[in-house]
Parts: structure tokens; sequence; C-alpha cells
């Protein structure tokens, strides 16, 4: 069964967390896809100062708890600095690695030591060989469970490219790769004070991520996401993501 990450890029108010879960059960129950809810309760790398972070870890979690408990929910969500890791760990069931730090050391380990899955994004700058390196590090600290996910390559300065070969490359050596289709057409700082993104190709990238075998899809997703507090651009509105699903 194919993986299905989805949720928002960051933790927002309840009522928008509340509504894309509800739709992310639906689909949970039909049983399609092994389905897991992620969202950030800190975006760490924004382009711009003034950009919304999130509401912090201790907030965060509570509200991941929480759609965790109401809508028996499997969680995922990222980390940013070694220490989160314990913490994080007591609600989620796999914690992500950003591809920013994708080549954190202690980063990796603290995750590992947590005995939870990981999922490390490929970072922006290294090719899909590159990812050995990075899981074997995790294999090194313990990590039993590790997936990949790929959200395309740096290209020139404000535009990404997805090399799908980086996939069947990947599954040499790991057993689960997932497929960013919202990330990986994102346009990084191409607003000067935000990220512009390409949203009209999410469905393309996801279809030619199936055509390469890939493990599973990563979806950020958004009732409204013109009003989105983080990647507006490149997110997914929640009423477009049952047709996609169905043509996967």
């Amino acid at each position: 069964m194919k993986k299905l990450i989805v949720g928002p890029c960051v933790i927002e108010s309840w009522d928008v967390m509340d509504e894309i879960a509800k739709t992310v059960k639906i689909i949970d129950n039909s049983g399609k896809f092994e389905v897991y809810f992620k969202s950030s309760f800190d975006k760490a790398n924004r382009t711009s100062i003034h950009s919304y972070r999130g509401p912090g870890i201790d907030k965060g979690l509570k509200i991941l708890e929480d759609i965790k408990q109401k809508y028996n929910l499997k969680i995922i969500t990222d980390i940013h600095e070694s220490y989160q890791a314990s913490i994080v760990a007591n609600v989620v069931d796999i914690i992500q690695i950003p591809a920013f730090l994708c080549r954190q050391t202690d980063l990796i380990y603290s995750a590992a030591q947590t005995g939870k899955p990981i999922n490390i994004k490929k970072g922006q700058f290294l090719s899909g060989f590159d990812m050995l390196n990075v899981v074997n590090k995790a294999r090194a600290f313990g990590a039993h469970d590790v997936m990949v996910t790929e959200r395309g390559n740096s290209f020139g300065y404000n535009d990404l490219i997805v090399d799908f070969r980086n996939i069947p490359i990947m599954k040499s050596f790991v057993d689960t790769v997932i497929m960013d289709c919202t990330h990986s057409i994102q346009k990084p700082g191409g607003k000067q004070v935000e990220s512009g993104g390409d949203a009209q190709y999410i469905e393309s990238i996801a279809l030619a991520a199936k055509a390469f075998k890939v493990d599973g899809y990563f979806f950020e997703v958004h009732p409204n996401p013109e009003q989105a507090l983080c990647d507006r651009a490149c997110m997914l509105n929640l009423k477009s993501l049952d047709k996609i699903l169905e043509h996967l």
C-alpha cells in the first residue's frame, strides 16, 4: 500500500487543522493509502523575518496530539534542533528531517535515538546517490526504519526541477521513497519576501512519480491556499485532493 503524507505546511488555527483532518480521516478510512497527517509546529527556514513560523513546539505538539486522538490519525512532523527529537517522539509516529538539514549529523543522531521511523527529505543540493551517505548515517546511529523524500533540486536561483531518476536510484538502497509533490514545484524566494510556485503541475509531478514506481506521496494542502500562512503559492487546494488521489 502506498504511503500518503498530507496536511497543512504549518500549524495555523484549530479550525483550519480540524477541517483538513476531517478530509484526511475520510481518505484514511478508505483504506487505499497508509495515511499520515503532517504539519509543522515551527518553520525555522522561512524566507523573511516577517514570515509566520508556527505556534512553537509546546502548543504545536498539543494541537497535533489533539488531532491524533480526535481522528485516530498517524502523525508526522519535522524537527530543526536535536533537543526536539525526544520531545516530538512522544506524539508523532514518524520524525521528519527537513531537506536543508538532511546532512546534520547531530540532528539525525537524535532522531535515530528515539527509535521512531525517520523520513529524511533529500536536500535541494544533493543527488539521489548522495542520499546513500545520509541513510547510512541514520542506520549507523540505530535507525531501523528510514525513508527518504524527493523534493527537487535547485535550478538556478529561484527554481527547482525534479530528476525522476532519483526515485529508482534511492529505491536501490532504501525501502521507501516518497515524492513531495508540492514542495517540488516551489520557486524558493521567487516573490522576494516569500516563495512562489507552480501549483498547476502538482498532479503531473505525482503521476510522473507513479510511473517511476514511487512508494508514496507527500501533499501539503489547505482549504484556502491563497490565505495560507506558509507556501501559499505551492499549496494544493484541499478540494482538489480527492481527484488527484483517484487518478493515482
